[in-house]
């Protein structure tokens, strides 16, 4: 199953970029054992529009550009749900189990998703009701793909 992160905004090199890097190689090389292919990283320019409607918008379009038809939308938003990590990890593995071709986690800019994606999205997730810089949320998000791969393949990393 392909895994994608679709993010607005770009990373400047830094401790957060080495924090994704280091969390999107981790996957890279143990997802292919339980047939996890990914992540692939985009990055989405964050649109020069006025209007905060008119941004969201701009970058919904850009995102949807990105998101294969084959793929499931998830996204990231303050008011989305809570899991913990093994619930997260069950639901990985009940879509590449049943034969997903992969699964697009989009995070979105300063301004919040366009509800056009709210619409499209297969899941909303949330890390609590703070709202955290998408620098950071990138971090969390990989790290959390890379732990789920971990507790599906029963590997000790994640410990309950």
């Amino acid at each position: 199953m392909k895994i994608d992160v679709i993010a607005v905004g770009r990373l400047k090199a830094g401790p957060e970029r080495e924090l994704v890097t280091r969390y999107a190689e981790r996957l890279k090389g143990f997802g292919r054992s339980i047939a996890f292919d990914g992540p692939r990283l985009v990055e989405i320019s964050e649109s020069p529009a006025r209007r905060d409607l008119d941004r969201k918008a701009e970058e919904a379009q850009a995102i949807t550009a990105q998101i294969p038809d084959t793929h499931r939308l998830v996204l990231f938003d303050e008011r989305g749900a809570s899991l913990d990590s093994a619930g997260f990890a069950r639901i990985l593995g009940e879509w590449r189990d049943s034969g997903a071709a992969g699964v697009s986690f989009v995070i979105g800019g300063a301004d919040g998703l366009d509800s056009s994606l709210r619409e499209k999205a297969t899941l909303v997730l949330g890390f609590g009701k703070m709202t955290m810089p998408h620098q950071i949320v990138r971090a969390l998000v990989l790290e959390q793909l890379y732990r789920a791969a971990t507790i599906l393949a029963g590997h000790p990393y994640h410990r309950e």
